[in-house]
């Protein structure tokens, strides 16, 4: 804003006052001039009639009025002077306040709606960005999000099939377990049944190596244990020899019979002779 110049305003008016004053007070002092002229001549046509005494009183006296009056003229001249210049210097100040205000304020608000436009066009601008950045935000969240999803679906996925490949295994090893316990056991069988038949085989040679007289002596011992019945009972003794249960471990069949009073008169006495020579001397055997 400009500074305004109080100084050259002030002298401007007073010399706008002086100039309309000036014939204002030319007409005034010509009135008072004229007015004293015709006092002046009254005055001596009055000393014509009068005496000299009075004439030089009322030259003073009109001289007087004429020193007053001008005084008097000049003074309200000077008031009117200053009151123009005061009312001029007023005017013009307040004229020159109001166009600088105007001006300073038409400036100052030229200004603020530049600067408002600015913060506006700012603020928009910071509220874009901001809206951008949110959305890049909520879209980066969001793929990120993705992403997660994604992994954790594969992580479950490698999670599922890890365990289905181990449950294949486990399935895979607990077959191949049965297919070997199973071959184990048909070889346990074939084993067992080849022992048995090795077996089968010593008892029919044993028996086929019996001699006449074992053969007799056992089957002698037979006929008077049991009278040569395989379910015959005497108290904790069974079958056609005789022999305590216990030996038979609850199997009494006729084989089991036959072997196990082989095994009995063999162990216990060497043959069968031997037994039936026990059995004459103690009836039993």
């Amino acid at each position: 804003m400009k500074h305004f110049n109080f100084k050259k305003a002030l002298s401007a008016a007073c010399l706008a006052a002086a100039f309309a004053t000036a014939p204002a007070t030319t007409v005034f002092a010509a009135s008072n001039d004229e007015a004293a002229q015709s006092s002046s001549t009254q005055a001596n046509q009055s000393s014509q009639s009068s005496s000299t005494d009075q004439t030089t009183k009322a030259a003073e006296a009109t001289k007087k009025a004429a020193k007053k009056a001008k005084k008097t003229t000049k003074k309200t001249a000077k008031r009117a002077a200053k009151k123009a210049v005061k009312k001029a210097t007023k005017k013009t100040v307040k004229k020159a306040v109001k166009k600088t205000t105007k001006k300073s304020a038409k400036k100052t608000s030229k200004k603020t709606t530049i600067k408002t436009a600015k913060s506006a066009v700012k603020a928009d601008a910071n509220s874009q960005a901001a809206d951008d950045k949110q959305k890049q935000d909520q879209n980066q969240s969001q793929n990120q999000s993705q992403d997660q999803q994604a992994q954790d679906a594969q992580a479950k996925a490698k999670e599922e099939a890890a365990k289905k490949a181990a449950e294949a295994k486990k399935k895979a090893a607990a077959k191949k377990r049965a297919a070997a316990k199973k071959r184990a056991a048909a070889k346990k069988r074939a084993a067992a049944k080849r022992k048995a038949a090795a077996k089968k085989r010593a008892a029919a040679k044993k028996r086929a190596k019996l001699s006449v007289a074992e053969r007799a002596a056992k089957y002698w011992i037979a006929m008077r244990e049991s009278s040569g019945s395989y379910t015959a009972r005497n108290g904790n003794c069974y079958g056609r020899y005789q022999l305590l249960t216990a030996y038979l471990h609850g199997d009494y069949s006729k084989k089991n019979q036959e072997k196990t009073a082989d095994w009995y008169a063999h162990s216990r006495y060497g043959s069968w002779v031997n037994a039936k020579r026990f059995w004459l001397a103690h009836n039993w055997y």
